[in-house]
Order: structure tokens, then C-alpha cells, then sequence
């Protein structure tokens, strides 16, 4: 039988989240719903499905059609609102990222999801990449402890539209992808954070378009991010490029082939004795397809998936972190940040 869903926002990555739910074999879009009037049923009718509710009311929606859960793919100035709505109705949600605009609202939603004993998960969807997980196979397997780990993201990014006004363009809009990754590839957490935003006098971005963030996580490692949206020619992936070394050797990924690197045969002299290693991806289901499989089974078996709300706000607690270290111009403290 299928699980009903029920989808709010019809933005062009609502109508995304349309098709993943429409092709997943499990799963029905029984409701849509757009503050817009008429959008919702326009996104649904060029997705190519027929809801029994569309509209612009959530709490009308959700008593319409009784959904099995819901999904938030509204602007980040709605996630609070329609995510404490939908817990606080009994629902478990997935949402898209970031999970808030500010740690207050993230944490009003992950007191929520407690308070409803409901799962409330933020789609980190580049978790779900077979290079990414081969690339942390890599590194447990052969590099020990890790105590460095830095990645690279320079994309010349020419939208246009919203993201070449807003603030902190490059840690509030993208950076929380490469964050997250350096969490789920280290397995540690952030303590603090010592970053500067700058914008280059060619930017055709308003607000800060380039960023050096260091941040010391658990055990003492050392995650070094460096980025700019508006760094013309050479780009990196965009899942960026990476170096973790470890008392064994060093894994490298540069986010577009299989990873690789080298480790400690024989120590010693003023270099010591390495030989290669690699790991090769497998299959895995991709992106927001990947997120949504992860969703449902954790509705199914009680498994704790990738972005549950208590882990993925120590990645948003790391964006709020830099953003706020560049504006005091001094180191930042994650702990006060989330007290």
C-alpha cells in the first residue's frame, strides 16, 4: 500500500521533489499546497499527477487528506513554520535544506519534532553520492586518526536573481552542502570557528562571494574550507576537492572521478615509503532520491537516517558559526552559538 504525501512548495525544486515522489514506487502525492494561489496546481499538472487537495492552506490540506508525512521544499523562511505546523499535527517531515534561517528557528523545530515524538529529517541529498561514501570508506580503512582535513570549492556562479543580492551569499547558500560533508566523512564535530567572508572587486555579487573558514572539530582536527562563487575558470565540482590526512597516509577526491590516495609502507628517511590506494564507488541511489528512500525506511524500521534533525543542526550550527565569526571578526564558539 502506498504511503500518502503530502508536498508544500511548487518551486521549481517542489516540482523535483514532485517527480522523486511520483516515481518512487511506494509513495502518492495525496496533497500539494503553494502560499501562491494556483501554483500548486499548476506545478502538479506539469509534474503529471492529480492530488485530491491542492491549495494554499497546510492545516486545511493536511486535515483534507490525511498524509502519511510531509514534505517542506518551501523557501527557508518557511521551513520553521511549516515544519513545527506539520510536527505539531503528528507528521514526521522531510525537509529541504537549510533546515532554518537562524539557530533559534532550527531549534524550535528540533524541540518540536521531540515534543511530537515525530521524525523530522533535512535532505542533505550530496550525502547520498557513491563517490562521497566511497571516499569515506577510503578513509577509515586505511588513514587512522585524522587530524586535517580541507576541501576547495571555486565555481564562477552566474544565476542572477535573489542570490546576487543576498548576504553571506556563498556560507549561507552553498556552504552547508561542503559542511556537512566534512561531518559525515570525519564523523566529528564542530567546536568553533575563526572565518572571513570577503567579496574581490570583480564580483558581481553584492553580498560576500568568496570565504576562508577554519574550524576545529572533535579530536582535535582541523577542517580548513575555502570557496568562492565567483571565481572564474578552473572550477572545482561542486562537490568540491578534498584532501584528509591522517598518522597513515592522505586520501585525496576531487569530486568528479573515484577517490584516491597514498599511506605509510615504510616509515622512516626523509620521506617515508607509500603505495597507492583507491576505492571505487558503487550504486547508490542519488540526491533527493537517495534522501527519500532514507526517509521511508527510517519511517519503516526506526533507523536513525542521514540529516535527522539532532545531527543536522551541528551543520547548520557550523554555517551560523562562520557567518557570525566574520561579522565579530573573531574566533566563534559552536557551544555558545547553541546555548
Amino acid at each position: 500500500m502506498a504511503v500518502r504525501a503530502l508536498l508544500v512548495g511548487a518551486g521549481g525544486m517542489g516540482k523535483g521533489w514532485g517527480r522523486n515522489l511520483r516515481d518512487h514506487h511506494s509513495t502518492v502525492v495525496a496533497g500539494w499546497v503553494d502560499i501562491r494561489p494556483g501554483a500548486a496546481a499548476e506545478a502538479a499538472a506539469e509534474v503529471g499527477i492529480e492530488p485530491e487537495y491542492v491549495g494554499t492552506d497546510l492545516e486545511h490540506a493536511i486535515r483534507a487528506v490525511g498524509p502519511d508525512f510531509v514534505v517542506d521544499v518551501t523557501a527557508p523562511t518557511g521551513h520553521c513554520e511549516v515544519t513545527t505546523t506539520a510536527l505539531g499535527m503528528g507528521l514526521p517531515v522531510l525537509g529541504e535544506k537549510p533546515m532554518a534561517t537562524s539557530l533559534a528557528e532550527a531549534k524550535r523545530m528540533v524541540s518540536a519534532s521531540d515534543a511530537a515524538g515525530q521524525l523530522y529529517m533535512v535532505s542533505q541529498s550530496r550525502r547520498y553520492d557513491g563517490r562521497l561514501q566511497a571516499y569515506r570508506r577510503l578513509i577509515d580503512s586505511n588513514l587512522g586518526a585524522l587530524g586535517i582535513l580541507n576541501s576547495d570549492f571555486y565555481i564562477g556562479a552566474h544565476f542572477g536573481g535573489f542570490r546576487d543580492e543576498m548576504e553571506h551569499v556563498l556560507l549561507v547558500d552553498m556552504a552547508i552542502h561542503t559542511f556537512d560533508a566534512a561531518r559525515y566523512l570525519s564523523q566529528a564535530d564542530p567546536v568553533s570557528v575563526y572565518a572571513e567572508e570577503f567579496n574581490p572587486s570583480w564580483s558581481w555579487y553584492q553580498g560576500s562571494a568568496s570565504a576562508t573558514c577554519l574550524f576545529e572539530m572533535t579530536d582535535g582536527l582541523r577542517y580548513t574550507y575555502r570557496g568562492s562563487w565567483c571565481a572564474e575558470g578552473a572550477p572545482s565540482s561542486w562537490e568540491g576537492n578534498w584532501r584528509a590526512v591522517g598518522g597513515n597516509g592522505t586520501a585525496l577526491w576531487d569530486g568528479f572521478g573515484d577517490p584516491n590516495g597514498q599511506v605509510v609502507v615504510e616509515p622512516g628517511g626523509f620521506n617515508s615509503i607509500v603505495e597507492d590506494i583507491a576505492e571505487s564507488s558503487l550504486p547508490v541511489r542519488s540526491g533527493i532520491a537517495g534522501a527519500l528512500h532514507d526517509f521511508l525506511d527510517a519511517l519503516e524500521t526506526g533507523a536513525t537516517p542521514n540529516g535527522e534533525c539532532h545531527d543536522n543542526i551541528k551543520s547548520f550550527a557550523m554555517v551560523c558559526a562562520a557567518v557570525e565569526s566574520s561579522i565579530r571578526g573573531q574566533r566563534v564558539e559552536i557551544a555558545e552559538l547553541m546555548s
